[in-house]
């Protein structure tokens, strides 16, 4: 069965931090791309990491700008995305993605891209 159960977001205050975890079922874990996206109300979705598995090589959108990394875990099938220096403008619905395995990454961050998707986990920044 085919799983992303997305956890770890919640309200911070501007310049705070969170975490937040994809566990992945097995079959989309290995030598796959996977990403983070985000969408906010009104908005489309956008992407903001991704990483291929096997090489745990990254993608960033320049947004980011320094403040966010992606990274796994492969003892425990688990993606990440620990972002810094949270702001307002990050306040969205966070995804986590995976493609088929042994595809690839574009590297276009593009949702389309992507096959199998999580439930979300919201993050919020006060202004």
């Amino acid at each position: 069965q085919v799983q992303l159960v997305e956890s770890g977001g919640g309200s911070v205050q501007a310049g705070g931090s969170l975490r937040l975890s994809c566990a992945a079922s097995e079959y989309i874990y290995r030598s796959n791309c996977m990403a983070w996206f985000r969408q906010a109300p009104g908005k489309e979705r956008q992407g903001v990491a991704e990483i291929y598995t096997g090489t745990r090589a990254t993608n960033y959108a320049d947004f980011v700008e320094g403040r966010f990394t992606i990274s796994t875990d492969n003892a425990k099938n688990t993606l990440y995305l620990q972002m810094n220096s949270l702001k307002p403008e990050d306040t969205a619905m966070y995804y986590c993605a995976a493609d088929n395995p042994h595809r690839g990454c574009t590297w276009s961050l593009r949702p389309y891209d992507y096959t199998y998707w999580g439930q979300g986990t919201q993050v919020t920044v006060p202004s």
